[in-house]
């Protein structure tokens, strides 16, 4: 393609009452368009983000306002350049929604309590009596509120806790000790927000909406464009190339190559004419099709994934993180020994100072940082975590499945094998790659992208051959010199022109067991050759594989929606233990729910959204950075780097932050007992006993930061990530 021309060529479209619209630049993997609209109010950008999302190859879509910019992210290959062309070409027929300006951000964090709070305990040893006490009630009053509200309906929590010991405090006047309880509190409180917060954008920002409208055909044989959610079964829709399939349905009519790996994860686009059935949410990359719509709506397969995501989402809100039931667990042992202390002494005094001695305190906080810590080491090897249960999980688990398609392959394919049929017409491996690569740089099939490619890189010539005829989602036809040429499936020269390929069986099964897809050629009515392609596997696949097994991980499993000959074949070569083949979208979580009842705690990797039901019934999920947006929306663990060793890597944080978390707990627990007893028997004052426990917290945090490693090089990379989150902000 020449980029130059395409970058000077301005594409218009009618949006929101004929706004103009127009490519302004273009690089390999990216495109820019100027687009006016965006300062338009009422336009719907997260449709508009959703629309070009959904164009295949499309990684990434980044609007800015301000700047009037659309900046689209695609493969760098001209057919994916071409895609984004022709989407933002068809808003021309098809113009944005609008929307009502509504403001669906949460108001910002609060951290004026923060401020106010950490300036109080500066400013109180220079303040009289009487304002030190109305401040410092003002200072707590949310706590002890909370608290209060705590006990009465959900029992003896860390709130209640945490009420208690400012509320005593203040109550005996220890007001420097309130107020350093209470700064502590609400630095908890900020942290696990803004974290919380982080999780929440990145969601919003993946998730698109649906598809809005569709194109029905009516008996007379005209078409026109309906809302989608008044499609009803039996309609005929028609579907474009770059288009959706908007409804799970039959083919009446067309012939086209459509991209599955979204909903099934087939790697490779498949052939669909008359009488094959589609499914929702598949690309049409080449030809048209008109489809009888046999479920719509809710009935989709799209829609039954929503549906088993909002019932797991609902059931992931209750769960509580490890840090808050260790902390909750412990909160009886203080207020039982303040009760027991209490009634043997009488002693108000003491009271105050075992109260002031809180188990959660250090444990909490020291949680919240050994997490933020993590996350943040884990962005630097190319992680997203989203929060502390994902660390959690993943540390215990010991049965890894995997998604073949994007995760252990590329979405590239490779060609493994190229072999002569007929001696007699080709002469040469070379000979019979530079006759297919001539014909296939005409199509933009993934197989022929790579083949061409091979023949590029080993410098073939070019063979002229007269005006190629395409067969959507069979093969191409041409003369080559004075061959006939046909190149395709099997079916396709087998059945539609007469060319026996069974005499080779033995050599073509041989191929097949290998793993992949074969690509056969005929010429002048005669087997010529075959080409065996399968996907690129990830050239780290095996390694990463072996460092999670040695690092715990007992269970290795790969699910696919491949034949069982090509599955094997990638299993064995990379040495799992269990491979599943030909798995449908809702089985991959069914697949997941029996490994659990077998007792096994699971991790998924995987891309499409045929994985978002698995990744979010795992204990926890991990997503590739190139795969569909709701996948990375569900998961708990997303990949920045296409890389699989991120996986490896991120398992080895997980293991290592819970063992700091542990040991926090330990420490903690056996100080703040000693510090207990010492309360009891009188040997601490309530300031000491303040002092003590609010260092052991400092200590604990520290340890936390540090991840447990304190040597030069630990402290230096802790630095480093102190000022990577600063910068973050």
């Amino acid at each position: 393609m020449n980029t130059a021309g395409v970058s000077r060529r301005r594409l218009r479209l009618r949006l929101l009452g004929g706004i103009m619209a127009r490519l302004v630049h273009r690089l390999p993997g990216r495109s820019r368009f100027k687009m006016a609209s965006l300062r338009d109010r009422r336009l719907d950008q997260r449709y508009l983000r959703g629309y070009l999302e959904g164009v295949a190859g499309v990684t990434r879509v980044r609007l800015n306002p301000a700047a009037l910019s659309v900046v689209v992210e695609h493969e760098a290959t001209a057919a994916a350049a071409q895609r984004v062309e022709d989407a933002v070409r068809l808003l021309d027929q098809t113009p944005l929604p609008r929307t009502q300006a509504v403001d669906q951000s949460e108001d910002p964090l609060d951290a004026s309590p923060l401020f106010l709070g950490g300036g109080l305990c500066l400013a109180l040893p220079f303040l009289p009596p009487s304002l030190k006490a109305g401040l410092t009630v003002v200072h707590v009053a949310d706590t002890v509120r909370r608290g209060v509200a705590t006990l009465l309906t959900e029992g003896l929590r860390v709130e209640v806790l945490d009420a208690t010991a400012v509320g005593l405090a203040t109550l005996r006047g220890e007001y420097a000790t309130a107020n350093i309880t209470q700064w502590l509190l609400n630095l908890a409180g900020l942290i696990e927000d803004s974290t919380r917060r982080a999780s929440d954008d990145l969601v919003l920002r993946l998730l698109k909406p649906d598809v809005e409208t569709v194109w029905v055909e009516a008996e007379d044989g005209t078409v026109s464009e309906i809302p989608f959610k008044d499609v009803a079964p039996g309609a005929r829709v028609r579907i474009q190339a770059g288009e959706t399939i908007a409804v799970d349905g039959v083919v009446v009519a067309g012939a086209a190559t459509v991209n599955q790996s979204a909903v099934t994860g087939e790697s490779l686009p498949v052939p669909r004419e008359a009488g094959d059935a589609v499914l929702s949410g598949s690309v049409i990359e080449e030809g048209r099709l008109s489809v009888i719509a046999e479920r719509v709506g809710d009935a989709t397969t799209t829609a039954r994934i929503a549906q088993f995501l909002q019932r797991a989402l609902a059931e992931e809100a209750i769960t509580q993180s490890k840090a808050d039931e260790l902390a909750d667990q412990r909160i009886i042992i203080t207020l039982a020994s303040g009760v027991a202390v209490f009634l043997m002494t009488r002693s108000v005094r003491r009271l105050e100072s075992v109260f002031l001695i809180d188990f959660s305190c250090a444990g909490k906080l020291g949680t919240s940082m050994a997490i933020k810590s993590a996350m943040v080491k884990a962005a630097r090897v190319g992680a997203l975590v989203k929060g502390g249960r994902a660390l959690e999980k993943l540390a215990d688990a010991d049965t890894l499945v995997f998604d073949k398609t994007g995760t252990l392959t590329h979405n590239e394919l490779e060609v493994t094998r190229i072999v002569c049929l007929d001696e007699t017409t080709c002469s040469s491996e070379d000979a019979l790659l530079a006759l297919v690569a001539s014909v296939a740089e005409h199509s933009r099939h993934p197989v022929s992208a790579a083949v061409v490619d091979v023949a590029r890189r080993r410098s073939l010539a070019h063979m002229g051959h007269e005006e190629v005829d395409f067969f959507i989602g069979h093969g191409l036809a041409t003369r080559v010199g004075d061959l006939t040429v046909r190149i395709g499936s099997r079916h396709y020269l087998e059945a539609h022109e007469a060319i026996d390929f069974s005499p080779y069986e033995d050599v073509l099964a041989d191929l097949t067991a290998e793993g992949g897809s074969l690509l056969y050629v005929g010429a002048d009515g005669r087997p010529h050759g075959v080409i065996a392609l399968r996907d690129r596997v990830r050239p780290e696949a095996r390694a990463v594989l072996e460092r999670l097994r040695e690092n715990g991980i007992r269970r290795l499993v790969m699910i696919t929606g491949d034949t069982p000959d090509t599955a094997h074949a990638l299993g064995e070569r990379l040495g799992l233990d269990e491979v599943h083949a030909q798995v449908a979208p809702e089985n991959k979580a069914h697949l997941i729910q029996t490994l659990q009842a077998q007792g096994c705690k699971v991790a998924y990797v995987g891309d499409g959204v045929n994985d978002a039901p698995a990744l979010m019934v795992a204990d926890v999920g991990i997503a590739m950075p190139r795969g569909a947006d709701v996948a990375r929306a569900t998961a708990d663990v997303v990949l920045m780097r296409d890389a699989l060793d991120g996986v490896a890597h991120i398992h080895d944080l997980a293991r290592s932050t819970l063992s700091v978390i542990d040991t926090n707990f330990k420490v903690a627990a056996t100080i703040n007992t000693g510090l207990l007893l010492g309360a009891a028997l009188g040997r601490l004052s309530p300031v000491l006993a303040a002092v003590l426990h609010n260092g052991t917290t400092l200590g604990v945090l520290g340890n936390a930061f540090l991840g447990g490693d304190f040597s030069r090089e630990g402290i230096r990379s802790a630095l480093s990530d102190l000022r990577s989150l600063g910068a973050g902000r």
